[in-house]
């Protein structure tokens, strides 16, 4: 189906060229000495009614072959077989509005014989007719590259959705079995800390469910559910860890990538809190700077091993990442001095 404009171009089009079709007959009727202008706009004007009558008609019953656009020598072939329609056509309706219209005025219309008048048509109507099959031809060949260009992007916008997807709930479980194992941990030495453990446990799979659909989510909402996480770390570790929370309030409305935090926290727990039973303090900042939002995550003790791979949350989340702003994001991870690890995290964030 062509589009509006397309319609409206096509339209303009061929007015202009009807025009100055007439404008050329007129000026060659005038130089002929003759003054009856209506005879110059008749003969120009029936030719362009019934032209656009019978390519009209010819574009109506061949639509069907446009199936064919990709095998180009079909689709000109079942074009080119309306062209003997065309002039038998042509004449006989032309050059009877013309003899009507002549009629009605009172003269007669008169012409070569008709031989030569059918002859002299088919010839002149024969480019005419080749010129406006490959202008169609043209235009509904962009207009099915362009179809297939928007059907690819649809198809690769529910790839990477789907990917994102499974990339999300590949980091539930993950964070599900890290979480399960404080509890279990505490279960021999604290009931009532694990029990409490659960709870907040089950606070942060309920914020999680209810943001799984969705690919990002405000800081704010992310907070909530790091927060919680931290908070289940943390009845792990007593004692071993504090978390300083430095969150500037014009970055609550940035869109984050869900469960993107969480992952970072975890390392620090994993390859820091873990490994020592002195205290741990972790300050987590976001800020906005420069049209992004900047989230950064230190540590006073951490160490960064030299050929060290990501592991599975970072490696998850910088695929995220990628899938979702492309080089507009980035994470990094560089070592303090004299200790501690830091992870910078930068999205775009336009609110």
């Amino acid at each position: 189906m062509y589009s509006t404009r397309t319609k409206l171009v096509f339209a303009l089009a061929w007015l202009l060229f009807w025009t100055m079709m007439a404008a050329v007959e007129i000026q060659d009727y005038l130089r002929n000495g003759h003054r009856q202008l209506w005879q110059p706009l008749l003969w120009t004007g029936s030719s362009a009614l019934v032209a656009s009558s019978l390519l009209y008609a010819q574009r109506h019953f061949t639509r069907r072959f446009d199936r064919l656009l990709a095998t180009p020598l079909a689709w000109f072939s079942r074009q080119v077989l309306c062209l003997p329609l065309h002039w038998i056509a042509f004449v006989p309706l032309t050059f009877g509005i013309r003899h009507g219209a002549y009629a009605l005025a009172g003269q007669s219309y008169s012409h070569e014989p008709w031989t030569q008048v059918f002859v002299y048509e088919a010839i002149k109507l024969s480019p005419f007719f080749l010129m406006y099959v490959v202008i169609v031809f043209g235009v509904l060949s962009y207009h099915e590259l362009q179809a297939q260009m928007l059907r690819a992007e649809q198809s690769n916008g529910l790839l990477r959705q789907a990917q994102l997807q499974r990339l999300t709930q590949q980091m539930q479980p993950h964070f599900l079995f890290n979480a399960l194992n404080t509890v279990s941990s505490l279960m021999y030495s604290d009931l009532a800390r694990a029990d409490a453990t659960l709870i907040r446990l089950a606070e942060v799979l309920r914020a999680t469910l209810d943001a799984s659909e969705q690919l990002e989510a405000p800081l704010a909402t992310e907070l909530h559910i790091v927060r919680g996480y931290a908070q289940v770390m943390a009845e792990r570790f007593a004692e071993r860890v504090e978390i300083d929370w430095q969150i500037a309030d014009d970055t609550l409305a940035c869109m984050v990538p869900i469960m993107s935090l969480q992952p970072l926290l975890e390392n620090v727990f994993k390859h820091t809190v873990e490994q020592r039973r002195q205290s741990t303090r972790i300050v987590l900042r976001a800020r906005r700077a420069n049209g992004k939002l900047c989230i950064d995550l230190s540590d006073d003790v951490g160490t960064l091993a030299p050929g060290a791979k990501p592991g599975i949350g970072l490696g998850n989340l910088r695929q995220r990442l990628a899938a979702l702003y492309g080089e507009r994001a980035s994470l990094s991870l560089s070592q303090l001095a004299p200790a501690g690890v830091l992870a910078t995290l930068e999205l775009p964030c336009a609110c």
